[in-house]
């Protein structure tokens, strides 16, 4: 790992066009602002980190299709009871009047 040690407003340059600019000291909290093709991905590593590992759980987790059998079933008995709940009433405005 290349260490290097910046003041506020310095930058240092990756490649020919990733520019990494100190703008910002705070605290613990140090702002960086990255200059960089707009086809170039930039991730926070540790939020990429925490995406792919769960993803790893989810990816070995057993599933009991038994229990899922019935999600078709619940969710059409869910719309067929939300279809038949009474609608406001259109006309009740106009019989005020």
């Amino acid at each position: 790992m290349l260490v290097l040690t910046r003041k506020v407003n310095e930058a240092i340059l990756i490649g020919d066009d990733i520019k990494i600019t100190l703008l910002n000291i705070e605290s613990d909290r140090i702002r960086i602002g990255i200059d960089a093709p707009k086809s170039m991905r930039i991730f926070r590593y540790e939020t990429l980190k925490k995406v792919v590992m769960e993803n790893q759980m989810a990816a070995s987790a057993t599933v009991n299709l038994a229990d899922l059998s019935h999600l078709k079933e619940d969710a059409a008995k869910m719309k067929e009871s939300a279809d038949q709940t009474p609608a406001a009433d259109a006309d009740s405005s106009e019989a005020k009047e």
